[in-house]
């Protein structure tokens, strides 16, 4: 094969992280560092717990200050209605079986 005739891929890589909290987007999708995982809201979650509160000039989230995503408190409220939910089902096999 000739070098004039050779077919050129296009793909292209580009990598981006910012400089405040490390946050990466490779091809402008936000991934997850180490794991390279994404999820369509993910910038959206990042600007909850992350960007809204502890971000500066320095954030590179496109979603920098816009509401909804998760947020500490909705994770709080996630972690203590496991616990609540856990001790529900403890009392009921408490109260089924008693002392064995």
């Amino acid at each position: 094969m000739t070098e004039e005739n050779r077919e050129l891929s296009d793909l292209k890589l580009d990598r981006k992280e910012c400089e405040k909290c490390g946050a990466q987007w490779i091809n402008g999708v936000h991934v997850f560092r180490g794991t390279g995982n994404q999820y369509t809201d993910s910038e959206l979650d990042l600007a909850g717990l992350v960007c809204n509160n502890y971000g500066n000039h320095q954030c590179i989230n496109p979603k920098k200050g816009a509401k909804g995503g998760q947020t500490w408190e909705y994770r709080s409220g996630y972690i203590d209605g496991m616990i609540e939910e856990k001790k529900k089902n403890m009392e009921e096999m408490r109260d089924k079986f008693g002392d064995l």
